[in-house]
C-alpha cells in the first residue's frame, strides 16, 4: 500500500511521541488501517480525529512494511454526541471493540457496512432501544466475520429446529426447552430476535448483550485487553439506567 485515498471510519486513536499519533481506522475496501497523522493533537486536528467520525484519509507509506503517514479531512462528525453520557459509552464501545479485534488490512465490507448503520442509529434514533438491537447484530456479526459465530438454527443435542431457548456455550449453538431442562443453570438465554426479525422487550435485548458479551470476552478479551470490555460494562450500565 505505497498510497490510498479512501472514506474511513475513525475507531482508535493513541498518542505517539509529543505531537503525533498513530490513528487505526475502519475502510469500506481495505478494511482496518493503521497510519500516523503529524499533529494530532493541534487544535485543528482533535476535532478531526475522535473516534467514530468519518474522514477522508490518505495514506502513504514508501514500503509494504513502514506505518503509513495519514492525513485526514473531516467528512461527518460525530463530536456533538459525546457530551451525551448514553451515546458517548456506545460510540466509545463500538469503535474500540472493532479497533481491538480486526485484523488489519483485511477487507471486512459487511463490517463496515454495519457500523456505519450501527454509528447512524446511535446518533440518529428516538431511543436507545432503537440501536441496541443494531448493537446486539453488530457484536454478532464481528463475532461471525471472525470466525466464531453461533449455530442458532437447531439444538445441538437432538437436532430439531423447535422451542430453541437456550445457547451452550460450549459449543455457541442453540439447545431447545426439553434437551436443556435438566441444566438450564449452566445454559445462556435466546431470545428470539437473534433468530429471526423481530421488535424485541428490554429483557431480551440485555439477554442478546449478555450471549453476544459472553463470547466476544471468551474469544478476543479473557487474558488481555480488558480496559476494552471496560468500555462496554459502562455502556450496560447506562443501559440499564434508562431502562429502570
Amino acid at each position: 500500500m505505497p498510497s490510498l485515498r479512501t472514506s474511513a471510519i475513525i475507531c482508535s486513536v493513541h498518542s505517539h511521541g509529543e505531537h503525533g499519533a498513530v490513528v487505526r481506522s475502519l475502510t469500506p475496501d481495505n478494511g482496518l488501517m493503521s497510519g500516523y497523522v503529524r499533529g494530532a493533537h493541534s487544535r485543528t486536528m482533535r476535532p478531526v480525529l475522535i473516534p467514530s467520525n468519518v474522514v477522508q484519509a490518505d495514506y502513504r507509506a514508501r514500503t509494504e512494511e513502514q506505518l503509513a503517514s495519514m492525513t485526514a479531512e473531516l467528512q461527518r462528525s460525530r463530536g456533538p454526541f459525546l457530551g451525551e453520557p448514553l451515546a458517548s459509552a456506545a460510540l466509545d464501545w463500538v469503535t474500540a471493540l472493532t479497533a481491538a479485534t480486526l485484523p488489519e488490512e483485511q477487507a471486512y465490507p459487511r463490517l463496515h457496512s454495519a457500523l456505519s448503520a450501527l454509528l447512524d442509529a446511535v446518533c440518529g434514533a428516538p431511543s436507545a432501544k432503537g440501536w441496541a438491537v443494531v448493537l446486539v447484530r453488530y457484536e454478532l456479526l464481528l463475532l461471525s466475520e471472525l470466525g466464531f459465530g453461533l449455530s442458532l438454527d437447531a439444538c445441538a443435542v437432538t437436532g430439531s429446529e423447535d422451542d430453541l431457548i437456550y445457547i451452550s456455550p460450549k459449543s455457541a449453538t442453540a439447545v431447545s426447552a426439553f434437551a436443556g431442562q435438566e441444566y438450564k443453570e449452566r445454559l445462556l438465554p435466546l431470545p428470539p430476535f437473534l433468530k429471526s426479525p423481530a421488535t424485541p422487550d428490554w429483557d431480551e435485548i440485555f439477554d442478546g448483550l449478555r450471549v453476544t458479551g459472553f463470547f466476544l470476552k471468551r474469544h478476543f478479551f479473557e487474558d488481555r485487553r480488558k480496559d476494552v470490555m471496560a468500555a462496554r460494562s459502562v455502556l450496560i450500565d447506562r443501559l440499564k439506567r434508562v431502562v429502570a
